[in-house]
């Protein structure tokens, strides 16, 4: 009974499509038929069968299990929990009070469901998210995800509900920790799948839409889009399991590491086997006799540029073939230019995707003509407007090339951008700017926006500052309508 004295509708999960089995939500993809690559996560059918994805009420599903982040104290006060606590009855706070008492950030507790259709409840604890203990953040979500999955399996719970384990409060990225549940599950399901019948991804807001994004590149649902993945996974995606992996923290083993091996577990000098010309030869009896002449050497040698001098160096050779070369075909498709300023007075550069023909343009004439638009802004504060409107494959650069042209522009590009807003956005170009931004440019991740008309532009931009192609300001007025007219209606600005 819910708080108005109504029965709870219980959603049984068998009338839950699975993953793919709905074909006309699966994307045609364009790959070509040559790419023999293999990909870490292949399409799986029997895998896809057991995940599907649920946008409503988790305490409505008919599950075996039911996922429940909250707090070490296990009283977490948000919604979710409340609801939880209230459709259970008093039986399951005196059970978490009493019986369990507490649980650890990364654990995972068992309790009964009691008056929910979900027979148990598993409690878990996620992370707070601090950019400088990331690495201990993702730890931490991760065992969150593994220690729910082998508390299921323990306790044979077959069918699981589960919620996302981070959240806003504590501050942990959606779609960083996206990548880590989705990926630990799909581990799981590979080792263990025998044990469980179906798991059901809930998606219970607006910053949890990345899930339907990011299934397909772990959950591909054909070989094309598996192939299609695979320029879009990231390149550190765990271990066998999930986990992830920091290189830097690897124990490195030398073999031989004191030179002479000491045989037998004896230490006698027979043993040690020491040879007469080997002695002396350790760095310090093989020190110079004059290291007045050795500094004088070595300030006699060339200095070395430093690499922020190297792509100066690089970009100021760039630049000056920009001033003489002839650009005028790429100015022609008119895909970037300034436009006004902004109400801070910072000057606009816009980029319309659609105007940019990147599988047919000479892409390092295209790159010249970039940074003759652009060096003579970016000495100061400026903004860029990408309007992704109506873009296709044709308009897509590859990631390959975006790095180079990231790694090749002067510092000052980074240094002075302060906005750099997305209008219309698409699946593809949310996917490909949270990977550009997490593991090539993160320097400039915050100030990357998402926007879904142009009319939130106008909370920092005057319309008369903006020279907006036609096509683009007729599909924001088809797709939102009388929102384009009142700029103070419609939603938040997302974040990437």
């Amino acid at each position: 009974m819910d708080q108005l004295g109504q029965r709870l509708e219980v959603v049984d999960i068998s009338s839950l499509p699975t993953w793919g089995q709905e074909e006309e939500d699966v994307p045609q993809y364009t790959v070509a038929k040559e790419d023999t690559r293999t990909s870490r996560f292949p399409f799986d059918t029997s895998l896809n069968e057991k995940i599907c994805v649920w946008e409503g009420d988790p305490t409505a599903l008919n599950v075996m299990g039911l996922v429940h982040p909250t707090s070490e104290r296990l009283n977490e006060a948000n919604p979710f929990s409340e609801k939880i606590h209230q459709l259970a009855g008093p039986n399951l706070q005196n059970e978490l009070q009493l019986k369990i008492k507490c649980c650890r950030t990364g654990e995972a507790k068992l309790s009964k469901g009691y008056n929910l259709p979900a027979r148990f409840i598993l409690h878990t604890v996620g992370p707070r998210y601090n950019v400088r203990y990331r690495t201990a953040a993702e730890s931490a979500l991760y065992n969150c995800y593994r220690n729910v999955l082998n508390l299921a399996r323990e306790h044979e719970i077959r069918t699981l509900a589960v919620c996302a384990i981070n959240s806003v409060k504590r501050g942990y990225p959606p779609e960083e920790a996206a990548h880590i549940a989705i990926r630990t599950i799909r581990r799981f399901l590979e080792k263990y799948g025998n044990t469980i019948e179906r798991i059901v991804f809930v998606i219970r807001g607006i910053n949890e839409d990345c899930y339907h994004d990011l299934l397909r590149l772990y959950f591909p649902r054909n070989k094309d889009e598996e192939l299609w993945a695979l320029d879009l996974l990231p390149a550190n995606v765990g271990n066998d399991d999930g986990e992830p992996v920091n290189p830097e923290r690897k124990i490195r083993i030398t073999k031989d590491p004191i030179n002479k091996e000491i045989t037998n577990g004896t230490n006698s000098d027979e043993d040690l086997d020491v040879d007469e010309p080997d002695i002396g030869n350790h760095s310090f009896t093989s020190m110079q006799a004059d290291p007045d002449k050795m500094k004088r050497e070595v300030l006699a040698k060339p200095s070395r540029l430093t690499a922020d001098e190297e792509q100066k160096k690089r970009y100021e050779k760039f630049l000056k073939r920009a001033k003489t070369e002839d650009l005028s075909d790429i100015a022609a498709h008119r895909c970037i230019y300034q436009s006004g300023v902004d109400i801070y007075g910072r000057p606009i550069v816009v980029f319309v995707a659609r105007n940019f023909p990147a599988t047919l343009v000479d892409l390092e004439k295209a790159f010249l003509y970039f940074i003759s638009v652009l060096d003579p802004i970016v000495n100061q504060d400026f903004v860029v407007i990408y309007f992704h409107t109506m873009s296709s494959s044709k308009n897509q650069p590859e990631l390959k090339w975006l790095r180079q042209v990231y790694h090749a522009v002067d510092k000052r590009y980074r240094k002075f951008l302060r906005a750099f807003y997305i209008v219309h956005p698409t699946f593809w170009s949310r996917l490909v700017s949270w990977y550009f931004t997490t593991f090539t440019a993160s320097s400039i991740k915050d100030k990357v926006k998402s926007l879904k008309g142009v009319h939130f532009l106008y909370n920092t931009i005057h319309p008369d500052q903006l020279d907006i192609p036609p096509f683009v300001l007729d599909y924001d007025m088809q797709v939102n309508g009388n929102s384009y007219f009142n700029p103070e209606e419609g939603s938040e600005v997302e974040g990437l």
